[in-house]
């Protein structure tokens, strides 16, 4: 059996500008960082003939050309794992859809693992190029590539997406004391609600597409705060770091219909009135998990859990896209 798991990832800046129609006219930014939240791919033999898998759903076929699910099925074809005695299971600490990356963490980690059918060792640059050829070129989904690049190398991480597509990895350069902080100070809050962040990421590509003069301008906002958040960071001003993701979720919530809701935005001033400096939601926007700086951690936690909302302890992940077992 082979067991691989991928990270997955909170957004500290940028977030937006790695998206192919944006960076490869302007150039993006991205500063990501990996957590210690997984999607686990399990790959064994089957007993029977067959490729099974099992996911949200599950599936039994012959041949590769009848899987439904479109990442695994492109993600055989490039690796030229074939079956049919195979049996591959998927496993998340977090369900899909919450704004943490599942899909990038997904498909690195099943490449890794297919690869790994074959014992063929994938560099995470190789790892991360593929999965974002997956998902980008062949299904045309409307991402961008932070994901994919933050499961395969994890840490916290710089991104500079070239307008070439080629991209730049450079671990952020931060004293240990200023990443401890910033591991500490920063929390992380379901908000009940999950959802499909290809309508949001749809609306942006198109926009962007079109040379939407308010679009474009946002974005350029938002790499411009992702490379002041690096630099807050560099020079461990952690207050400084807070600011700047309040103001990115003040512009963020403008750039797409969906972003936000009115009981998020409570939830949000909520926070701020209980100690919370600086926050947003994780992702595409729409839902799933708000990320809160605070230096009074025991007085937001307690707010936030009397307004219902669970919390996930935030821990950064070092190791990226790892292959856990081989027997």
């Amino acid at each position: 059996m082979i067991i691989v798991r991928s990270p997955l990832r909170i957004s500290l800046g940028g977030g937006g500008t790695d998206l192919p129609s944006y960076y490869r006219k302007y150039g993006g930014f991205v500063l990501s960082a990996a957590i210690t939240r997984y999607v686990y791919i399990t790959v064994s033999e089957a007993f029977w003939p067959q490729i099974r898998l099992k996911y949200s759903k599950m599936e039994e076929v012959e041949t590769i050309d009848e899987i439904r699910h479109p990442i695994i099925r492109e993600a055989m074809r490039l690796t030229g794992v074939t079956g049919p005695y195979l049996e591959i299971v998927s496993l998340s600490d977090i369900p899909a859809g919450t704004g943490l990356g599942s899909s990038g963490s997904f498909t690195t980690a099943l490449l890794s693992a297919l690869y790994a059918v074959n014992r063929k060792f994938v560099s995470p640059q190789e790892l991360a190029e593929q999965a974002c050829h997956i998902e980008i070129n062949v299904l045309k989904e409307p991402v961008g590539k932070q994901d994919q690049y933050i499961a395969a190398f994890g840490g916290v991480t710089c991104f500079e997406f070239a307008e070439n597509d080629t991209v730049k990895v450079e671990p952020l350069h931060v004293a240990p004391e200023t990443l401890a902080n910033l591991e500490d100070n920063l929390l992380l809050f379901f908000t009940g609600t999950s959802r499909s962040a290809s309508d949001i990421l749809r609306h942006q590509d198109t926009q962007s597409k079109e040379n939407s003069g308010a679009m474009l301008e946002n974005l350029h906002f938002t790499k411009k705060l992702g490379q002041e958040s690096r630099d807050a960071l560099c020079a461990g001003n952690l207050r400084k770091f807070a600011d700047l993701m309040a103001t990115h979720w003040e512009h963020k919530k403008r750039r797409s219909p969906g972003m936000t809701s009115g009981p998020i935005d409570e939830l949000y001033e909520l926070a701020c009135a209980n100690g919370a400096l600086g926050g947003k939601l994780v992702g595409a926007g729409g839902g799933g998990f708000l990320m809160l700086y605070t230096e009074d951690k025991t007085r937001l936690r307690g707010a936030m859990r009397g307004a219902g909302l669970r919390e996930v302890r935030l821990q950064f992940d070092f190791g990226g896209t790892t292959v856990m077992a081989h027997s």
